[in-house]
């Protein structure tokens, strides 16, 4: 077999990172769909199928570092390569929190918060990697820029949603000990949930940050 020339090498590490973000995005789904269903089974799936994620990471590490080692690229091949290697951390890190949402969902019992709307949280989220990772396969700069305003619209709802759960621990009165342990452990539980929608909002912004720098050698959104 031929050897594959340095940009066939190039655009195959777009692709594979491109792939590693539908299979993080789809146990993510898979991971808020076990929630709200309280489907154990399915929560356990995207736990056991984390292996999968962090094969991915390893081999697209190895990928960029031989580019690194052995083209020695220059200008935007480096940013390009390096943008990539960052990517593909920040998915790894998704990943990671979808196996999250399968924990809590095995240790969820009942909903106390109708209020809470975390499904919608979800979506809000999926969508901001999903626009980044278009961003990074297209290189459309303005995307960016505009996902990181949208990261300001996920910090305000999950505040409203934490501000919903504070005030009723204040107002709610409690009959036992048992009770108050209970409820403590169903509010920390959503609480670290909501955190952690937040931070899928906060790896998808790295995304964007990082694609506006391949592009653009501008480095606005990663300070």
């Amino acid at each position: 077999m031929a050897r594959k020339s340095y940009q066939e090498q190039l655009a195959e590490l777009r692709e594979d990172v491109l792939y590693m973000s539908e299979v993080v995005m789809e146990r993510f789904r898979m991971g808020l769909d076990a929630l709200e269903r309280k489907d154990e089974e399915l929560a356990r799936e995207v736990i056991t199928g984390d292996s999968e994620i962090n094969q991915l990471y390893l081999d697209l590490e190895q990928q960029c570092i031989e580019l690194f080692a052995l083209q020695q690229p220059v200008a935007s091949d480096l940013r390009f390569i390096a943008a990539s290697f960052k990517i593909i951390t920040d998915l790894e890190r998704i990943g990671d929190l979808a196996v999250n949402l399968g924990e809590y969902t095995l240790e969820a019992k009942r909903d106390l918060y109708p209020d809470v709307d975390i499904q919608s949280m979800g979506e809000m989220t999926l969508e901001m990697v999903e626009d980044a990772m278009t961003a990074y396969d297209t290189e459309n700069t303005d995307s960016c820029r505009e996902i990181s305003k949208r990261d300001d619209d996920l910090d305000a709802v999950a505040e409203r949603a934490s501000g919903i759960v504070v005030r009723d621990l204040i107002d709610r009165e409690l009959d036992s000990p048992d009770e108050a342990e209970r409820l403590l452990q169903d509010v920390s539980r959503l609480l670290l949930t909501v955190r952690d929608l937040e931070r899928v909002g906060d790896h998808a912004v790295n995304i964007a940050a990082r694609t506006l720098y391949m592009v653009e050698n501008d480095d606005e959104l990663i300070y």
